[in-house]
Order: structure tokens, then sequence, then C-alpha cells
């Protein structure tokens, strides 16, 4: 497959060369990666500037954007050739639960998979990470599998590997994703001229992490594979919700106001 490997925190990031350098044994990989660390950048895209774009190696680039901005431009137009799927990755940090809402490992997945690619997000549970490499084997065998999978094809895989060796890793769950108790407070600090500055706080700790969460199949030693989909429409609430419109009077009609 011609595979094309992102990532958020950028292309220098000992995690891209890690995932690129395993997949490359297999296939053809380009890679095209934000210039500097993008953690928590979410799907942001760039719209009120140009994106300037520098080749660092053979098949090897960097853009002066978001991750979702470098997925969107290899796709429709940098590259030569169209890739098969996009991988982004492997990110230091997990990104269970709550986390996907703001991580640019997983935006840059859902880019691929909104434009119409296969996608995987993969990230390893710690900032220091020790293993890189058995995060690359998970990925690799998943790829080898992927042709027997039957799961709809607008799905997005986000793959969370804990940071032991291989040898012990106990397998693959499929999961869901967990959640975490609210995000701690802001840590308020002043700047050399004393005003103020404040820093966003840690997040919080795994809440619901219980069996069948992303979160206990991670802290068990299993890799965690959660499917998810863009569609954020809460589809349980439509019926609810149309009964709640259909109370409100009729475009236009002022019953405040009585005729003469």
């Amino acid at each position: 497959m011609h595979i094309l490997v992102s990532n958020d925190d950028g292309y220098r990031a000992p995690g891209i060369s890690a995932l690129a350098g395993a997949l490359s044994r297999e296939h053809e990989v380009s890679i095209v990666a934000p210039e500097r660390n993008c953690s928590g950048a979410s799907n942001s895209l760039t719209l009120e500037r140009g994106l300037r774009v520098c080749q660092v190696a053979e098949n090897s680039w960097f853009v002066d954007g978001t991750p979702t901005d470098t997925v969107h431009l290899a796709i429709t137009g940098l590259l030569d050739r169209e890739p098969d799927i996009v991988i982004s990755g492997i990110n230091a940090g997990a990104n269970m639960g709550d986390d996907v809402l703001y991580s640019g490992t997983v935006a840059a997945a859902m880019e691929g998979r909104h434009l119409g690619l296969p996608a995987i997000a993969v990230s390893i549970n710690s900032y220091v990470p020790e293993h890189f490499d058995t995060a690359a084997t998970a990925v690799v065998q998943l790829l080898r599998q992927l042709e027997q999978a039957s799961f709809a094809t607008n799905t997005i895989l986000n793959i969370n590997v804990p940071d032991v060796p291989w040898a012990k890793i106990k397998g693959f769950r499929a999961t869901r994703l967990g959640n975490r108790h609210k995000s701690e407070g802001v840590i308020i600090q002043k700047d050399p001229r004393g005003e103020p500055m404040y820093w966003v706080g840690p997040p919080g700790e795994a809440q619901d992490a219980g069996e069948g969460t992303d979160f206990y199949a991670v802290y068990n030693n299993y890799v965690s594979v959660s499917p998810l989909q863009i569609d954020l429409t809460r589809y349980d609430s439509l019926p609810v919700m149309e009964e709640w419109l259909a109370q409100l009077p009729p475009e236009g009609r002022n019953e405040s106001k009585t005729e003469p």
C-alpha cells in the first residue's frame, strides 16, 4: 500500500520515525507532518494565510500548519499519487476517552477519513515512551488484517498501546471510549512584567474506565482498538427534539398581538 503518515508531535518526533520505519519494510510511505508540536490542535484548519511546505527528505515533508492541514494538503495536491490509507502517530501520550475531542493525532486521521480514505490514529500510553517499537508492531499486525475486516468503511480506528515490551502485550481488544473526570483548574502565573498568564490544567483522571473501555484495556496491557465515526448526531434524541420543536408557534406568528 501507499501509506500517508502524519502526526501532531511534529515531523522530528521519534514516534513518527518509528512508525514510518516499521511500515516502510512492507509498504510505500509518504510522510507529511506539522513543522512543530501541535498537540491539542484538534480539527483546526488554517484558512487565514497560505501554508508553506518544505521537503526534508525523499517522500518526507513538513507543513507550517496543523495536523489537519498536513493531511488535507497531502491528499488534495501535494503528493503525486493519492495514498491508500492515512495513519497518524505514534503519539507520545494516550488518546483515550475524552482526549479524542482535542487530539491532533486523531484529527489527522479524521481528515483522511473525511477525504475518503481509511484512517488509523495510534498513540502510546506514556509522555516519555520507551517502547515505540511495540506500538509500531501493533499497527503492522493490524494492517495485515485489514483485508479481512468487515466493519464499516467510514470507520476510524483509534489505537492506544501500553508502553511495555511487545512480549508483555496480552493481545488486542475492541473497546469503547471511556471518560475522564473534569479537568483540573487552570494554573495561574505571572510573566516578567507581572501580568497574569494562564496554563490549561492537566486532564482529569479516568472516571469511566471499566472493562470494555479503552482505559481498561491499556491499563491491563492490551492494545485498545476503538472504532470512531465522524457523524456526531445524537440520533436517539431526534424524536424528543421533534416533539419539542413542534410546540413552537409557526414562523411569523406572534401570539402576543391581537387582531384589531
